[in-house]
């Protein structure tokens, strides 16, 4: 039996590793693909201390380094349900069932879907929601991105080294972006945007998209425009369903915790995306982990 199970390895799960195993903490990580979950996604973080600039799969690389310098252990698998029976927690794993004295949920979230007709359809055929692992498909394209946020912003400059115009489809009229995202949007030349529209519909051959179908959010007014590329970014859902059973989530899913990163269970925590927080970065989720495995310690050495 482990001290601490920490269900995926993402910044937040890497971290609470690191923190964990220094404690002299017997760790293992399960993590459904490469370390690193949205990382992974990402083109250029510049917003993480100590870097002014670094993509997200090197600096996924350094963070796995860190997270196993004192021991923790790294497995693969997809976790289907955490069982809590007191004092030992028990996580199912693919054909394998692991036990624990403290678990902490790292499982993160996921892109949202629009859920219109053509979306699943074209899904890797034309629609796409990580710019970073399909841009270089899209060179001379014309690309649309769905949302307004940072994470469309960003992935939709990013495309701009790829297409020959990239178009930002969003739902209001001014962007939520940060600012300085948001310049360097409309300073782009590659970059124009459609303003009260949302997508309804996509259209294409047996091989790929040829079209996307657009609501005017004023008039309901209908668009077709050609499309070659469309790229999602309108937010994220938590990946919570096999904790569903334990009542630790709220309406929407996200995972609810104190100050601690405690959820309502003794010996269970949340930490980064999955959790019910304000803010969802890389440096909150790091932040999350490290308090997180501190706080397994301080559990452990009361029960036993």
């Amino acid at each position: 039996m482990y001290d601490v199970i920490i269900i995926g390895a993402g910044p937040g799960g890497m971290t609470a590793a690191l923190y964990a195993s220094r404690s002299d903490l017997s760790v293992l990580v399960i993590e459904r693909g490469a370390p690193g979950g949205q990382l992974m996604n990402t083109s250029d973080v510049e917003n993480y201390p100590g870097f002014d600039s670094i993509t997200g799969p090197d600096l996924a690389v350094k963070m796995y380094e860190n997270s196993s310098n004192f021991g923790a252990t790294h497995t693969y698998g997809n976790v289907t349900r955490l069982e809590n029976e007191g004092l030992v927690k028990k996580v199912y794993c693919d054909d394998e069932v692991y036990e624990a004295k403290t678990v902490i949920i790292a499982s993160g979230s996921e892109h949202r879907k629009i859920g219109i007709p053509g979306e699943e359809k074209y899904a890797g055929r034309g629609v796409s929601y990580c710019a970073v692992c399909d841009g270089a498909f899209f060179k001379d394209r014309h690309l649309y991105v769905i949302g307004g946020g940072d994470s469309a912003v960003e992935e939709g400059l990013y495309l701009t080294q790829f297409a020959s115009k990239v178009t930002i489809v969003h739902r209001r009229e001014e962007l939520r972006a940060q600012k300085i995202l948001q310049d360097r949007a409309f300073k782009n030349e590659k970059i124009n945007f459609m303003w009260n529209k949302v997508p309804v519909e996509i259209t294409g051959d047996d091989k790929k998209i040829t079209n996307l179908t657009l609501k005017d959010t004023k008039t309901d007014e209908l668009t077709t425009v050609d499309a070659e590329g469309i790229f999602i970014y309108i937010g994220l859902d938590p990946l919570t369903e096999p904790f569903k059973e334990l009542n630790i989530t709220n309406e929407e899913g996200w995972i609810e915790t104190n100050n601690h990163m405690e959820t309502c269970i003794p010996g269970v925590y949340a930490i980064g995306d999955v959790r019910d927080t304000v803010l969802r970065q890389i440096a909150t989720a790091v932040g999350d982990g490290s308090i997180a495995g501190q706080e397994v310690y301080k559990y452990i050495t009361s029960i036993d």
